[in-house]
């Protein structure tokens, strides 16, 4: 605790001071334009690998960066979800997992959750990544397959996360797009899910389109044409 204390201190003393009026304005309310998914693993920190000023980011973590599918689970992920669409309006959101994922190694390995009941629980909710794998890619272990997995389950939470009424609606009215990460933690490095070709690339340095996981806006005004 002493720890926390003092970089409260700090926070209070350096940071505070010189976003004095930022933090004014944050006082009566926020307007985040991307809600943020990922792991509760203390080495992934949103705020600090995207340079978020406060109020950008309205961030959920939780074990495995899961959603679970509508109607299977009422849970507190499913409905800040529906918050940040509804009441928030945030124009994204991203499901970022991550290198060296503990959930994900509990995935490959369930026997290292039997003892814990809530946990290996809450990972069925990721077994379509553990399927998906097992069935495509039968020989694939270790590290290998720790990759595998983790990019699997980006892609099956994506899924789930289409399944929320709020989610479908925002996107079907060109207001929402989703986005499928993968966080490299010891290489700094970040990989998309590219819907259009099936797989994760690269983000490049200096490269600002990035792919993503949006379906088709079939409700969308239309763009008005040029004269």
């Amino acid at each position: 605790m002493k720890r926390l204390i003092e970089g409260f201190e700090q926070f209070r003393n350096d940071v505070f001071p010189a976003q004095r009026e930022v933090f004014r304005q944050l006082a009566s309310g926020q307007s985040p334009h991307t809600m943020f998914i990922t792991c509760a693993d203390s080495r992934v920190m949103p705020e600090l690998m995207f340079s978020a000023q406060p109020g950008e980011l309205f961030v959920y973590r939780n074990i495995g960066n899961i959603v679970p599918p509508y109607a299977q689970h009422v849970s507190g992920v499913v409905a800040a979800i529906e918050y940040a669409v509804k009441v928030l309006k945030v124009k994204h959101i991203v499901i970022c997992g991550h290198s060296d994922c503990g959930a994900m190694k509990a995935l490959q390995y369930p026997e290292r959750v039997k003892d814990m009941p809530s946990v290996a629980a809450w990972m069925m909710h990721a077994d379509v990544a553990r399927y998906v794998v097992a069935q495509n890619r039968p020989n694939l272990l270790g590290d290998e397959g720790l990759r595998h997995l983790t990019e699997e389950n980006v892609v099956g939470q994506l899924e789930h996360l289409r399944t929320l009424p709020a989610v479908a609606a925002a996107m079907a009215a060109g207001e929402l797009r989703i986005h499928g990460w993968v966080y490299d933690i010891g290489h700094a490095e970040l990989k998309a899910f590219d819907a259009q070709q099936g797989r994760f690339v690269q983000i490049e340095p200096g490269k600002f389109d990035v792919p993503e996981a949006t379906p088709h806006a079939r409700f969308a005004a239309p763009t008005a044409t040029a004269a």
